[in-house]
C-alpha cells in the first residue's frame, strides 16, 4: 500500500486543475526512507503504483514524511517546502507544481492553479495563485514560470500572482518565424490580462522579462501598475563588436542539434552555478526541456539575437518617458547585467527606486528574503483600487 500521506493526495485530485499536455504524466513521488511510487494521470483519473523501473517519469517529487504532511494540510506548506528546499522538483515542473495544485483540495479562487490560457499568439502557460491586486511575473531567457515559484510563494498572501512562460519558452506556444521581441512578448502579456478578464496589473520581471515588463509599460501604460525589475535586460551602451555577424544569423539555424543531448545537458550543467542540485539544477530542467525542442531552440536565438541587437539610442530614450513607477533590484555580483548600468537608469528615470543585494542575476532565487520583502512594499503602497486591477471572474480555467 502506498503511504497514507499519498493517499490523500491522490484521493482528492482535480483533473480540472491539472494541465498535461499530452493528456497523460508519471509523477514519481519519494517519501525518504520509503519505497518510490508512481502517480499515473490518465483520462482524468490518477493511479498510484509501485515505482517501475522501465517507466520513465515526467516529473520527480521528494520529501520526508513530515513536508508531506504539510502539503496535504495545506498546498502554501508544498510552496514553502519547495523554497526552502525540502520539497524537490526536479524535470518538468509545470507538471510537478500542477500535482500541488490538483490534489490541494481546495476549490477556493484564490486556489493554486497551473494551467494555459488561449491568446490570440495562441496558448500561454500560466501559474496562478492568491487573492488581491494582480501580478504579473515575467521569467529571463532561457528560463520558465518556474524561477518564480520562490516569488509566488511569497505573495499570494497580498497579491493574485500570475506567473507566464513566454512564448517560445516553457510550456507555452512556440510558433516558428516569430519575432520574440520585447513587442511581441509584450503582446502576449497583453493577451494574457484579457483571457484573465484583468484590466491593469502590476509586472515583475527579471532579467529578459524585465525588458518584457518595460515594453508592457511603454505599449499599454493603461494597463500597468507599479513595475520591479529584477536585474533587468537593458540595451548596451558600450560597443558591439559581433552586431554584424549576428545580425547575418538566422533564428531558425536553431531548428538543427547539432550536439546530442547528452552533451548539451553536461555543458549546460556544468557552466551554471549549482546546475547539478538545488534550485539551479531546477533551472536547468527547465531550460534543457524547451531547449532541447527544435522550436525551443529557435525561440531562444530568437530572443538572444534580439537582445544583443536592441538599438540603444530608441530604448533608452523610451526609457526617459517611462509612465509610472519603477523599483530596479540590482544584484552587485551580476556578470549579466552590471551594476554600473544603474547609473544610466538614474539619469533616465530619476525617480525610479533601487535596491543593491549581494547576489548575482537572479535575485528571486539568490536572495529571496530582500528581495521579496521589497517588491511586497513597493507593489503596495499604490493599490491598484476600484475594478481596474480586479479579475473579472475566473475567466480562463486550467485545461488538461
Amino acid at each position: 500500500m502506498p503511504p497514507s500521506v499519498l493517499q490523500i493526495l491522490a484521493d482528492r485530485f482535480d483533473a480540472d486543475a491539472f494541465d498535461a499536455p499530452s493528456g497523460r504524466a508519471v509523477l514519481r513521488l519519494r517519501v525518504e526512507g520509503e519505497e518510490d511510487w508512481d502517480a499515473l494521470v490518465a483520462d482524468g483519473r490518477l493511479e498510484l503504483a509501485a515505482a517501475d523501473a522501465t517507466r520513465r517519469p515526467d516529473a520527480r517529487m521528494a520529501a520526508d514524511a513530515a513536508t508531506w504532511r504539510a502539503i496535504a494540510d495545506d498546498v502554501r506548506g508544498g510552496m514553502e517546502a519547495f523554497r526552502r528546499g525540502r520539497l524537490k522538483l526536479r524535470d518538468d515542473l509545470h507538471l510537478g507544481v500542477g500535482f500541488l495544485a490538483a490534489t490541494s483540495g481546495s476549490t477556493e479562487p484564490e486556489r493554486l492553479e497551473v494551467g494555459r490560457v488561449e491568446t490570440e499568439l495562441g496558448g500561454i502557460a500560466v501559474l496562478r495563485a492568491g487573492a488581491g491586486d494582480p501580478v504579473v511575473l515575467l521569467h529571463g531567457l532561457g528560463a520558465t514560470k518556474a524561477s518564480f515559484l520562490p516569488t509566488v510563494a511569497a505573495l499570494a498572501g497580498s497579491f493574485r500572482v500570475i506567473a507566464v512562460d513566454l512564448p517560445g519558452f516553457g510550456d507555452s506556444v512556440k510558433p516558428i518565424g516569430a519575432a520574440y521581441d520585447p513587442p511581441y512578448f509584450a503582446r502576449a502579456v497583453a493577451g494574457v490580462l484579457d483571457a484573465c478578464g484583468i484590466e491593469r496589473a502590476h509586472m515583475v520581471g527579471n532579467s529578459m522579462g524585465g525588458r518584457v515588463a518595460l515594453e508592457v509599460g511603454f505599449e499599454f501604460p493603461e494597463r500597468t501598475g507599479r513595475i520591479a525589475l529584477l536585474a533587468p535586460s537593458l540595451a548596451w551602451l558600450r560597443e558591439r563588436p559581433w552586431a554584424s555577424v549576428v545580425r547575418a544569423l538566422r533564428p531558425e539555424l536553431g531548428l538543427l542539434q547539432i550536439a546530442p543531448r547528452a552533451v548539451v545537458e553536461s555543458i549546460v550543467r556544468s557552466v551554471v552555478p549549482g546546475g547539478r542540485e538545488g534550485s539551479s539544477a531546477v533551472g536547468v530542467d527547465e531550460f534543457l526541456r524547451a531547449y532541447l525542442t527544435p522550436r525551443g531552440r529557435a525561440a531562444f536565438y530568437a530572443a538572444l539575437r534580439n537582445i544583443y541587437l536592441e538599438d540603444p539610442d530608441r530604448f533608452w530614450t523610451r526609457l526617459k518617458a517611462l509612465q509610472g513607477d519603477a523599483l530596479f533590484v540590482w544584484g552587485r555580483e551580476d556578470r549579466l547585467v552590471p551594476i554600473a548600468f544603474a547609473r544610466h537608469v538614474r539619469e533616465a528615470l530619476p525617480g525610479a527606486e533601487h535596491l543593491e543585494l549581494d547576489c548575482g542575476h537572479v535575485p528571486q532565487l539568490e536572495a529571496p528574503r530582500k528581495t521579496h520583502a521589497a517588491v511586497a512594499r513597493f507593489l503596495a503602497r499604490e493599490p491598484l483600487g476600484g475594478g481596474a486591477g480586479a479579475l473579472a471572474g475566473r475567466a480562463s480555467t486550467p485545461s488538461g
